[in-house]
């Protein structure tokens, strides 16, 4: 196997190493099919994005070149900004193909083209949040503020967004065609038609349920928009409600109909797309303060903050989903995906730095308490002969 091709993913599960053909064609399937933990490949975005299926990817993390702002080969391999821009969108064509119906995208653009960039985003995907990101630490700090003829760029942008339509999966073909509400009503329809079922055998109207029950709820109990289920206190007032009108009306018992509402309720959350924040989470809102990364020997130039990839993982994934990100660059997301218990699948053009992202989720994949099994992982380390530089920065 090339060592710079993949991960522990790569190898079969008899141990035998693949052609270098095969490791390309399989190797993210092993990942994507549960066989393996991760995979990284040396390897354009457009070529690897392209290798893998339709809807695969659960939350995508990307840090494209951002167009001459840094002195590097990767970020000036356009004659114009209009050049660059067109190269994006073609890559966003792919993002949406590959992203899951419920996943979740998120795109680092720098302060200077994110207005493009979210425009050729947001005709693609639903754009959520057009975040900020303010370094605390950065290199403002130490700026002559009277040679300024500007303010001092000292933040990022990073573009959250979702498939468009996401929150209705496919009830059919259609893959996005259906309105959050509607799934909603989709999901729940046992008990809904249960409940609308009896309102009519008992003939009783919608108005005549809500003056009972002193609410304005019928709407939410009888049809599929945002529906809901009675609380008991209601469910009993119904019930005395129809009895005027029609023997044995509500023949279920509570206590069962609510354990059907919560697994179809757990069903429901399983179908949306994952987010979730909690105490751990450092920020609630779209202005994130994180420090810039210090430098330290074989530092990525535009390498992100281990704690905001772990911060956005946890919102926007589920443990064992997969993550993935096209332009690895230091491999910090794949470091903290598989950490958390995600699986990783990622590429970067520059066989230097998946080196070091190979070795900086190697020493994640060790630390790791995760269930998720690495195929490989009995075979002996993999990347002997590939260089391994020490990562100063990783603690």
């Amino acid at each position: 196997m090339h060592p710079l091709r993949t991960g522990p993913g790569g190898v079969d599960v008899d141990g035998a190493a693949p052609t270098l053909a095969s490791a390309l064609t399989t190797a993210p399937l092993d990942v994507i099919e549960g066989r393996a933990r991760w995979c990284v490949a040396a390897e354009r975005c457009e070529t690897f994005a392209a290798r893998l299926p339709d809807g695969a990817v659960d939350l995508l993390w990307l840090d494209p070149p951002y167009f001459r702002v840094v002195d590097e080969p990767w970020d000036r391999a356009w004659n114009s900004r209009d050049a660059f821009l067109s190269w994006l969108a073609t890559c966003a064509d792919e993002w949406r193909r590959v992203l899951a119906p419920n996943g979740s995208l998120y795109v680092c653009a720098s302060p200077q083209l994110s207005a493009p960039v979210e425009r050729i985003i947001a005709e693609r995907f639903s754009v959520l949040n057009h975040v900020v990101w303010f370094k605390d630490n950065g290199r403002w700090r130490g700026s002559e503020r009277a040679a300024q003829r500007q303010y001092f760029p000292a933040t990022e942008r990073i573009l959250f967004a979702e498939q468009q339509g996401s929150d209705a999966i496919a009830r059919g073909e259609a893959r996005y065609v259906k309105a959050c509400d509607d799934l909603r009503g989709f999901v729940f329809e046992p008990l809904r038609a249960y409940l609308d079922g009896e309102r009519q055998r008992a003939g009783v109207t919608r108005q005549e349920a809500e003056a009972a029950t002193g609410t304005q709820m019928a709407g939410h109990w009888f049809s599929r928009v945002q529906w809901a289920l009675p609380t008991e206190k209601h469910y009993s007032t119904l019930r005395e409600l129809f009895r005027r009108k029609v023997a044995e009306p509500l023949r279920r018992e509570y206590e069962p109909l609510q354990r059907e509402y919560e697994d179809l309720r757990r069903e429901y959350e399983d179908l949306r797309r994952p987010f979730s924040l909690d105490k751990s989470s450092r920020f609630a809102t779209d202005l994130w303060t994180y420090p810039a990364v210090s430098d330290y020997p074989g530092k990525h130039p535009c390498e992100k903050p281990r704690d905001m990839l772990r911060d956005v993982i946890r919102a926007s994934s589920r443990p064992g989903g997969l993550v993935a990100d096209f332009f690895g660059g230091s491999f910090v997301s794949g470091e903290a995906a598989v950490s958390l218990g995600r699986r990783f699948v990622g590429c970067d053009a520059s066989p230097r730095y998946v080196a070091h992202g190979i070795n900086r989720i190697s020493h994640a994949t060790m630390d790791s308490a995760s269930p998720i099994r690495a195929v490989g992982d009995d075979h002996g380390p993999l990347f002997a002969n590939a260089p391994a530089p020490r990562l100063a920065g990783v603690r």
